[in-house]
């Protein structure tokens, strides 16, 4: 069981915050493309992205962006709003950590989150805020059952 889910059974709190870390990889960016069918040229030309100014091919925004999905399905979050905001492109092999802070939770476990994704530079990337329900003392005492 991941700390992330132990954390969510003990009862999540404004100012829980979560980290994780991905490297992508031009794999994923293909993965990812056959499953969207977005075959956008950023991904794929080089003679493209020369074009756009960047130094490389750059992984789709929600694919990086997607980072927060390993954290809400731990903590069995159900979303009910993203707002992404993508500052900087992040290229092939680049390695993104995601900071998800929990701002607000109401008594009804309606919950706003803040994420910031950083690069392996320390630069931001994307930023983001989520809206989602947290799962109540029963769907935690479930949460506590599954390995």
């Amino acid at each position: 069981m991941t700390e992330i889910r132990k954390k969510t059974i003990q009862g999540l709190i404004a100012g829980d915050t979560f980290v994780v870390t991905r490297t992508f990889t031009e794999s994923d960016v293909n993965i990812f493309a056959d499953i969207t069918r977005d075959y956008n040229p950023v991904h794929f030309s080089e003679r493209f992205v020369a074009a756009k100014n960047f130094h490389g091919k750059i992984c789709h925004g929600l694919l990086a962006a997607g980072i927060i999905t390993e954290i809400g399905g731990q903590i069995g979050w159900l979303a009910t709003g993203m707002d992404f905001r993508f500052k900087k492109p992040v290229f092939f092999n680049d390695t993104i950590t995601c900071r998800f802070t929990i701002t607000s939770i109401d008594e009804n476990d309606r919950a706003i989150a803040e994420a910031v994704y950083k690069n392996q530079n320390g630069m931001v990337v994307l930023e983001a805020t989520i809206t989602g329900i947290l799962p109540n003392a029963q769907e935690r005492d479930i949460l506590s059952q599954i390995t």
